[in-house]
C-alpha cells in the first residue's frame, strides 16, 4: 500500500472519530414534553446538551404540530407544558 494512501485512510478515519465525539456529547440530555393548547394535545421527543435546550426543543415542536400562526405558536411556547417526562 502507498505511504499516500495510508495517510488518506488514517486521517479520515480521525475526521470521523472526531466528528463521532462531537455530536455523542450533544445529547446529553432527553425529554418528552406534552404540551396542550386550545383543546389539542401533543407529545413530542428532544435532545440536547443542556436541559433548558432540550425542554425549549421538544416544546416547540410539540407547539408547532398544534398552533398556527406566530400568534398562537409564541403563545403555545410560553404556555405551561401539561407533562414533562426526563428520558436521559
Amino acid at each position: 500500500m502507498k505511504k499516500a494512501a495510508l495517510i488518506g485512510i488514517v486521517f479520515v478515519l480521525v475526521v470521523i472519530a472526531a466528528i463521532y465525539y462531537s455530536t455523542a456529547n450533544l445529547a446529553a440530555h432527553r425529554v418528552e414534553v406534552c404540551m396542550e393548547f386550545k383543546g389539542l394535545t401533543s407529545c413530542r421527543t428532544a435532545s440536547g446538551s443542556t436541559e433548558q435546550f432540550a425542554l425549549r426543543t421538544a416544546t416547540s415542536n410539540a407547539c408547532a404540530t398544534i398552533a398556527s400562526g406566530v400568534t398562537d405558536s409564541i403563545a403555545c411556547d410560553q404556555s405551561t407544558p401539561k407533562k414533562v417526562t426526563w428520558l436521559k
